[in-house]
């Protein structure tokens, strides 16, 4: 009985080990603009991602609505005039670790890297490549990554009466706390 158990434990162990995929249901972004005129910040804790071990290939996606602001009616005019969240609902990353081979998996640590891929938001897809932190640890990874980007490059309109209040640049932020993926 003993020997089975044991058994059982380390294919368990060895299953988990091996798992290809790791995910996470509740990655971290946040955005921040900060013009003379005003802070503003918005913070979404329900993105959603994969990155496949096999490959160093990353996706990426996050419900538009799911910013949380400060104020409700600045996430209001986010939503419906800026983003227009009910034409184009989520924002997605799909690439890959570039230097994926500076990524040591087996020990623990951090490790820097390049991701590369399109990032499709408002209906535009660009192609962009971002610095990111990768840190090996028990029982799972994480990663960090702090990049900016530009309204015009996603066709997202400012009106001109509040153009002075985004910055020219948004800065974004996104944490991630990966956990093996269940094998089917």
């Amino acid at each position: 009985m003993k020997k089975l158990i044991f058994l059982f434990a380390a294919l368990l162990i060895l299953t988990n080990g091996f798992a290809q995929k790791y995910y996470a249901k509740n990655a971290y972004v946040k955005f921040h603009s900060d013009s003379p005129m005003e802070k503003i910040e918005a913070v979404n804790n329900t993105g959603s991602t994969v990155f496949d071990l096999a490959s160093g290939r990353v996706e990426f996606a996050a419900l538009i609505n799911a910013f949380q602001f400060d104020r409700a009616l600045m996430q209001e005019h986010f939503n419906e005039n800026y983003m227009e969240s009910g034409k184009f609902p989520k924002a997605t990353f799909k690439g890959a670790i570039e230097n994926y081979s500076a990524l040591n998996l087996s020990k623990p640590g951090t490790y820097k890297v390049d991701v590369s891929g399109d990032m499709t938001m408002h209906g535009v897809t660009n192609r962009i490549k971002v610095p990111a932190e990768v840190k090996v640890e028990t029982g799972g990874l994480s990663s960090e990554t702090k990049f900016k980007i530009k309204c015009e490059d996603y066709k997202i309109s400012i009106p001109s009466v509040v153009r002075d209040k985004i910055a020219k640049e948004i800065e974004v932020t996104v944490k991630t706390k990966y956990l093996p993926m269940p094998q089917k």
